[in-house]
């Protein structure tokens, strides 16, 4: 069977192959098997215990009832509002008017700068240069299966040059994925360059926009156009854990 919708751009027609999806949100469990970044304490699932109670099936309950402490930002694919560089609370949620998002998937091989692996303008330039997408989905080379459990926490990972926040938003990308566990290099004295620039913090802070942090985007899944979904948890907080998924598109 095949389910499909028609997606009609100025200068196009898209079978949307609604069947196919290539979800790229990290599974998360207990004993480390997530990614973690900013030494996040340990992610848990534990039963609720009350002197008459303890929620777990295998302790003898009719149901398991667990409580989960989680840090958005440290334990696996999150999206953020402009609320996570903002003195208000911008929850996650409202950046999202629409979970529907035409994108782009590229690939690209961070550039070494001394010390650093930095993802340059020129390397993000050539995915811009559609003006119907809005959403672009950065996947970084090497691509190793480590990005599904790797504690990010004091290695200097890989980020984008402080021109790209700019860079982006002058393109008009609302939403942007990665599979870094941030647009910023980990230690920046707190300048966070990508994250204003892309947010227009705090000139005119862009509250329709936002960024996806460690996704994993398999390896074949083709670089190329897409329909993302991405959907977050309605609570009030600046970053939510996040489900984005790809549908291929293939030209009528």
């Amino acid at each position: 069977m095949e389910l499909h919708s028609i997606l009609e751009l100025s200068e196009a027609r898209y079978r949307v192959h609604l069947l196919r999806p290539y979800d790229l949100s990290i599974p998360v469990g207990p004993n480390g098997q997530h990614p973690r970044a900013w030494w996040a304490a340990d992610l848990r699932f534990q039963p609720v215990e009350t002197e008459h109670f303890i929620g777990s099936v295998a302790a003898g309950a009719p149901v398991n009832f667990r409580d989960v402490f989680i840090n958005p930002h440290g334990h696996g694919t999150h999206t953020e509002s402009v609320g996570h560089i903002d003195i208000g609370v911008q929850p996650a949620h409202l950046a999202l008017s629409s979970p529907w998002h035409l994108a782009r998937l590229i690939s690209v091989q961070p550039t070494p700068m001394g010390e650093d692996q930095v993802v340059l303008p020129e390397q993000l330039q050539p995915a811009l240069e559609s003006p119907e997408i809005t959403a672009l989905v950065l996947r970084t080379l090497p691509n190793g299966k480590d990005k599904l459990r790797k504690d990010y926490s004091g290695t200097n990972p890989p980020y984008l040059h402080p021109d790209c926040g700019l860079q982006l938003r002058k393109a008009g990308i609302e939403h942007l994925l990665l599979d870094l566990p941030s647009v910023d290099r980990e230690s920046d004295e707190g300048k966070l360059q990508v994250h204003h620039g892309f947010w227009n913090h705090p000139e005119a802070p862009r509250t329709n926009a936002s960024i996806t942090e460690m996704i994993y985007v398999p390896n074949e899944v083709e670089d190329g156009l897409y329909l993302l979904h991405l959907s977050v948890l309605r609570w009030e907080n600046d970053a939510s854990p996040s489900r984005p998924v790809l549908y291929p598109l293939s030209q009528i």
